[in-house]
């Protein structure tokens, strides 16, 4: 009996109606292993894998594969992205075996879920075969079975962690710049060859950074990516990544997590430079999420496929973007044609004389193009659609509300600023289970949420977003529901030396618990937490959040020489702890202009990690070097205690106060004000954005 029609994974769900027997992950699967005395095959994917899809058409879906699953193993079904932890010692446990990893993920395991044998996608007759092969192995040599399942569990368990050091040092973020140039195709941006990922957290390192080696490579991969077929070029988003090195054709999947990073980082590429091309990117791929990935409850869905149904009504990868010359003709006649195809590189660039559209320069025409691009998109826009997941993952719509929130600021969008909102209001009303400690949980869909626990990214991104709302809009609800969340962090996810681990500690038990410092697609939970904890601490003068963030970056100093590729969250958050983070309070009515100038000064800044704080402040104070530090929990201290050097603020002690960057911050002479901070040491404040635009260049 197949038992995934109940679930609310849509991935889950593709898989309901096959004739393998299937489990969702659970005690019953491994009850039912246990009682049978058959090995699980543990199967892992997620919904807009390409391969995932091949693979459950050809054996999945077929019924001698099906009966032999069904006759010799315990079929688990699992969603990678509903489950990373289970993910996640899988992984490890088939990169241990094979030497490689990806999806779909096939495992064979014991009942008790230890690994003995693994690979990735099967083809049909290849994967009958290793069906029988290990059915017999398990029926003749149970003993030798269980000795590798053993074996591979204890190689997992004493390879967790990474070595950890020091707070990074300005030469160490250095020598990070330098082992990055090493890899760095300097024709076609980007790191490595085939396939090229987008190195969002890298961009967001070597913009803040800033050096002109790292402006370089920063601007040479932005601008290739956003050029060529990577990059949607009529309906705006990115896909996953190219499957050449130089951006032409993608696997056409499009995830939410690479639109959130890519959407953020280009607009800090604007906001460093004015780039022409990065506004566009921001505005284009803002309105392709509002367009594509919204849910009705107001969130974000995770991923649109990469198949679709074509004209012949045969199903295969890419067909809703890609076009041939005389279905460019069919649109636009025979003028126009000819100068779209010139125009976006419409020469078989990918299969069967098709083509992925490029922009490798802007048209000489922009009314012409305008008026093509557009009818291309409505033709586009009639065919069947690639199928979409939308499920709502709060690590995921944590980084949107970030990005979102930063993009509506920056180029005056309160559209964008809403979404963000309301996404925020979305994973604190249905994904929030309790509060003070906040818990989460992972996924939504439908207005339901799902009963997996959040996992450190989660609670770390949404924290992130939170944080990143409550400076642009002055909200204070988000600086203390991130506060909840990262309380949350400091107490179920630490390990023994400073890091952290990916699961909370009461979380389920597998045979090993998850933890990768290094980043991934996304921002590894560790340096996530590390950045959301250091805005945190700039923002009230927490001594633990701060020390907290800096034993978490350790980590860094031990990858910035070999594999700073897989550190840019990391190095980006260890860029702002060297320059204070700096802190800019401001303080003025919310409705006087030159409130909203102040802050749109303070909000322009590239100072890698700047925190705003932004309210109406108190009267009778604005002298220059007032300040306190924050002891223990955020939110009390003790009378008149400050950093060295500072005026102390003569208040009763454990008054809890709204965000303490604000305390004792006032307008100056019935002026709006704004005052820059290091470590809680402000100087004089400013009333004018030229003088706080000179304040933080300083």
């Amino acid at each position: 009996m197949n038992r995934l029609g109940d679930e609310t994974s849509p991935y889950l769900l593709q898989h309901a109606d096959n004739p393998v027997d299937w489990f969702p992950w659970g005690e019953e699967a491994f009850a039912e292993a246990r009682g049978r005395d058959v090995p699980l095959l543990i199967s892992v994917g997620y919904s807009a894998c390409h391969w995932c899809h091949v693979m459950a058409h050809e054996s999945f879906e077929d019924e001698a594969t099906a009966r032999l699953m069904n006759e010799l193993f315990v079929n688990v079904k699992v969603d990678r992205e509903e489950r990373p932890d289970v993910d996640a010692v899988y992984m490890g446990a088939v990169q241990a075996m094979t030497g490689q990893g990806g999806w779909p993920m096939t495992v064979f395991a014991t009942p008790g879920g230890h690994p003995f044998y693994a690979g990735t996608y099967f083809p049909r007759p290849h994967f009958q075969r290793v069906l029988h092969a290990v059915s017999q192995a398990w029926g003749q040599d149970r003993e030798g079975v269980l000795a590798q399942g053993e074996k591979v569990v204890e190689a997992l368990v004493e390879r967790t962690g990474a070595p950890s050091g020091p707070l990074p040092t300005a030469e160490t973020l250095d020598l990070a710049v330098r082992n990055l140039a090493e890899g760095f195709d300097e024709q076609r941006g980007g790191f490595g060859g085939s396939p090229k990922f987008p190195p969002s957290m890298v961009l967001e390192f070597l913009l803040r950074h800033g050096t002109r080696d790292a402006m370089t490579m920063a601007e040479t991969t932005m601008e290739a990516m956003a050029r060529g077929g990577m990059y949607d070029q009529l309906g705006g988003g990115f896909a996953r990544y190219s499957v050449d090195a130089g951006w032409v054709v993608p696997h056409f999947e499009k995830m939410l997590y690479d639109n959130a990073l890519l959407l953020r980082v280009y607009a800090h590429w604007w906001r460093a430079t004015g780039s022409v091309l990065a506004k566009r990117v921001v505005l284009e791929t803002a309105e392709w999420l509002l367009r594509e990935m919204r849910t009705p409850e107001g969130g974000f869905a995770s991923a649109l496929d990469a198949d679709s149904e074509g004209p012949d009504g045969a199903h295969g990868e890419g067909l809703f973007y890609v076009w041939t010359p005389d279905q460019l003709r069919d649109v636009l006649g025979e003028d126009d044609a000819a100068w779209a195809a010139s125009v976006f590189e419409v020469t078989g660039t990918f299969e069967h004389g098709m083509s992925v559209l490029q922009l490798l320069a802007d048209p000489d025409d922009p009314a012409r193009f305008d008026r093509v691009r557009t009818a291309l998109r409505a033709a586009r826009e009639r065919r069947p659609r690639p199928g979409r997941d939308d499920k709502v993952v709060a690590s995921w719509n944590g980084l949107v509300i970030a990005a979102l929130a930063e993009a509506g600021a920056l180029f005056e969008r309160p559209d964008l600023l809403d979404a963000a909102r309301e996404t925020a209001e979305l994973l604190d009303d249905l994904h929030t289970v309790s509060r003070g400690p906040a818990r989460l949980l992972r996924t939504s869909r439908d207005g339901r949420a799902g009963a997996n626990a959040g996992m450190l990214e989660d609670y770390a991104n949404t924290a992130e977003g939170f944080l990143a709302l409550y400076g642009v809009t002055g909200e204070s609800r988000w600086f203390h529901r991130a506060a909840d969340l990262l309380e949350t962090v400091l107490t179920r996810f630490p390990d023994e030396s400073g890091g952290f681990y990916d699961a909370p500690d009461d979380g389920e038990r597998l045979f090993q618990r998850p933890q990768d410092p290094a980043d991934n697609a996304t921002p590894s939970g560790q340096f996530a937490a590390a950045g959301a904890l250091l805005s945190y601490a700039a923002l009230t003068g927490s001594a633990r959040h701060r020390e907290a963030a800096e034993a978490a970056l350790g980590t860094v100093s031990a990858m910035a020489e070999r594999y700073a590729r897989f550190a840019g969250w990391g190095l980006a958050v260890a860029e702002a702890a060297l320059r204070g983070p700096v802190e800019v309070a401001i303080v003025g009515p919310a409705d006087d202009a030159r409130t909203r100038a102040l802050h749109t000064a303070a909000l322009m800044s590239g100072t890698p990690g700047l925190v705003v704080a932004l309210g109406t402040g108190q009267a009778g104070t604005g002298q220059a070097g007032t300040g306190h530090a924050a002891t223990g929990q955020a939110g009390t201290r003790p009378a008149g205690t400050g950093p060295a050097g500072s005026v102390p603020v003569d208040l009763p002690a454990n008054v809890p106060v709204d965000v303490p960057l604000l305390e004792g911050r006032g307008m100056v002479d019935g002026s709006p004000a704004a005052y820059v901070c290091r470590r809680f040491t402000c100087r004089a404040p400013v009333t004018t954005p030229a003088e706080l635009r000179a304040e933080l260049a300083r």
